[in-house]
């Protein structure tokens, strides 16, 4: 069951992606679906049998690489935090592929549609499952590869091949931090096994306290290896600096932005860090640096979302801003809460994906949403599903986004250290923000007068079935699986973990965040009343000639260009980073070494070579006996003399001198000819 698991998402994208031609749309949609189908029902006996049994489960399958130390097996590790990952991703997978069926019918290309679907999730179960370090990485670079042709299904558009070059080439920069965090693992540990490496972490920690040297300093291990994870984390879960591919990578069907930004690819970060608990717990520095990243990241991207007008984009830029509190939940030790909010996200982001990609359906593909209004009349399933979904993601108290964020806020105010309560006071503000957008996406979509085109009104259709099915698991995850999962989860005292995720005794505040005063624990969410209310206020109660003057004013002008050109990191990069190296990679590695030092030592300096010297030789052959008569004797009298003082000239004569004096020569005539040619 447990290699079903694995494999059965492969079958399907090899069925779809090879005979898909054979067994047409019908049968390709059908067959994938099945085998994720089917790999989701695995995935819930797996964790009745692994999580609520407390039984990890161990597959050995065979050696991989064995050279000296360095052994590398394929295999696959079954715990607590595994299966909860597997049902996160099963599940949003199997809703996808269902509504991709009514979605994408249209689509001339459906079978490799669901194959490469199919293909991101058998990757991303690989990284889930995965005993090692490198057989997580084969999983990281799959979903990575995978992101890649999804974003880039529609290839002829040109915004999409923008879109997913940018996310190959971010994500690459992050991978690079990965790769040279895992080779400080293995300088340090001499393993990639992670029961091996977690079991010795306390003793280097502790007793040897590896360090490296580096620059003239002595750099400690542990801390250098979090940092370089870290990095990895931030390329894939889009945080502040590597952020810029996410909202860029809805240039995809709106299936593909529901799988790859809800569940799976984006929250690889902060499952790596979550399942590196035992590394980063004894580096406190690169905990701080966790928890502050992660907070910024979830304010600068509230911040960028109060202001964008393409539905998919707001969406996006929420994804962006929950990761950081899943990042920063990591980075106050309490990595439960973080993958509980993982999970929790995972429900009420998919609907919104899914309703967003409903109104865009309806629309006729506009996403621009001072072009819609008025939609609660005309469709309104999709605006209670996006509603659910909308309050859901402000943290409304009892629904299921409430519980884990409201607990990750408590938690980092109850660490009392100057980092946590950066985190808080951030993650507080970003709850109000997102309240803010929330109501507004809510409001410019469907509340406003239309500004539709009338052709779109007329023929505006709600969900079919096949897409309107899904919708309702969603819907029943966004208001219930947190208050059903919470107690279970993070409740105090549970032994639901086990083994899975490692806390230091100096680290667990889920104690004290018990006894924080009431009126802390209230503050997030008056704050994000606080966020829905102005925003009711300022589109609903005030006249719109309110928010246009405020536009036009010298400090909302500055405020909103400061905040529509998402803080100006995309001009930065272009400017300063992007023109740079390509003006070096032409002027220098193209012009000065390709063209210019390869080549004239190369093919074309050689050629030269040969030929004029070819030619200054050309008159010995002169056609005349008498000539070569001559050539031959002075050659036979220079052989006899060699021969006869033999014994003298190897005093001088050395193989090795011989090849530097030939060599010396042909740089000696190559420059005499390099200055003529250039004359």
């Amino acid at each position: 069951m447990y290699l079903l698991i694995v494999f059965l998402p492969l079958i399907g994208s090899l069925a779809a992606g090879l005979f898909g031609s054979k067994i047409g749309p019908y049968g390709a949609t059908r067959i994938t679906s099945f085998c994720i189908f089917l790999t989701c029902i695995f995935s819930y006996i797996s964790f009745f049998d692994v999580a609520l049994s407390h039984s990890p489960v161990y597959i050995q399958l065979a050696t991989w690489m064995n050279s000296g130390i360095f052994d590398i097996s394929w295999g696959f590790m079954f715990d607590t935090l595994t299966v909860l990952m597997l049902i996160v991703v099963t599940t949003v997978s199997t809703i996808v592929h269902l509504y991709s069926i009514g979605y994408m019918e249209a689509d001339p290309h459906m079978p490799r549609f669901f194959s490469y679907l199919s293909l991101f999730t058998f990757f991303m179960i690989i990284l889930v499952t995965a005993d090692n370090l490198v057989q997580m990485f084969v999983g990281w670079e799959g979903v990575g590869l995978c992101s890649y042709l999804l974003i880039n299904f529609w290839h002829t558009r040109l915004q999409a091949n923008k879109a997913a070059i940018k996310a190959v080439i971010v994500n690459r920069v992050g991978d690079f931090g990965l790769v040279l965090g895992m080779l400080g693992v293995f300088y340090t540990f001499k393993t990639f096994n992670y029961a091996v490496l977690f079991s010795l972490v306390p003793f280097y920690a502790l007793e040897i306290k590896s360090t490296l040297p580096l620059l003239g300093f002595d750099i400690d291990m542990l801390t250098f290896i979090c940092i370089f994870f870290f990095v990895g984390a931030v390329g894939k879960s889009a945080q502040l600096g590597l952020h810029t591919w996410l909202p860029d990578a809805m240039e995809g069907p709106t299936p593909v932005s529901a799988l790859i930004h809800a569940a799976t690819m984006v929250t690889a970060g902060v499952f790596l860090i979550a399942r590196c608990s035992p590394l980063f717990e004894y580096s406190p520095t690169a905990l701080m640096v966790v928890t502050c990243f992660g907070a910024m990241t979830a304010f600068f991207a509230a911040t960028t979302a109060l202001v964008q007008n393409d539905l998919k984009r707001v969406i996006a830029y929420s994804t962006c801003s929950q990761l950081g509190y899943m990042v920063f939940a990591c980075g106050t030790s309490n990595y439960s809460v973080g993958v509980f909010h993982l999970a929790n996200h995972a429900f009420f982001k998919a609907l919104l994906f899914l309703s967003a990609g409903s109104v865009i359906h309806a629309l006729g593909d506009e996403q621009d949403m001072r072009k819609m209004g008025g939609l609660a009349k005309l469709i309104p399933f999709t605006y209670a599903m996006m509603f659910i979904g909308s309050i859901s993601l402000m943290g409304f108290p009892f629904l299921t986004g409430f519980y884990s964020k409201d607990a990750i806020l408590e938690l980092a105010f109850g660490k009392f250290t100057v980092t946590s309560h950066f985190a808080y006071w951030l993650g507080t503000i970003s709850a109000s923000l997102t309240a803010f957008y929330s109501m507004r996406l809510l409001y410019l979509t469907f509340i406003n007068k239309t500004n539709a085109y009338r052709y779109s009104i007329q023929h505006i259709h709600d969900l079919p079935k096949i897409m309107g099915y899904p919708l309702f698991i969603l819907v029943f995850g966004s208001i219930f699986v947190g208050f059903l999962m919470k107690d279970m989860v993070i409740g105090v005292g549970t032994n639901f973990w086990g083994n899975a995720l490692f806390v230091l005794p100096e680290n667990l505040v889920i104690f004290d965040a018990e006894f924080l005063p009431t009126f802390i624990k209230l503050i997030p969410v008056i704050f994000s009343f606080s966020g829905a209310f102005v925003s009711y206020l300022i589109y609903v109660l005030l006249s719109p000639r309110v928010i246009y003057d405020f536009k036009m004013s010298s400090l909302g002008n500055l405020f909103y260009n400061f905040f529509n050109r998402k803080w100006f990191f995309d001009k930065v990069y272009n400017e300063f980073i992007n023109q740079s190296v390509m003006k070096m990679g032409y002027h220098t590695t193209y012009k000065l070494i390709d063209r210019g030092i390869i080549e004239n030592l190369g093919p074309f300096g050689i050629s030269k070579l040969f030929y004029n010297n070819a030619m200054k030789l050309n008159f010995l052959q002169t056609g005349l006996i008498y000539h070569s008569a001559f050539v031959m004797l002075i050659s036979m009298i220079g052989l006899f003399i060699f021969i006869g003082f033999s014994s003298w000239f190897g005093i001088f004569f050395n193989t090795n001198l011989i090849f530097i004096f030939l060599v010396l020569i042909f740089f000696i005539i190559y420059i005499e000819n390099y200055k003529k040619i250039s004359l």
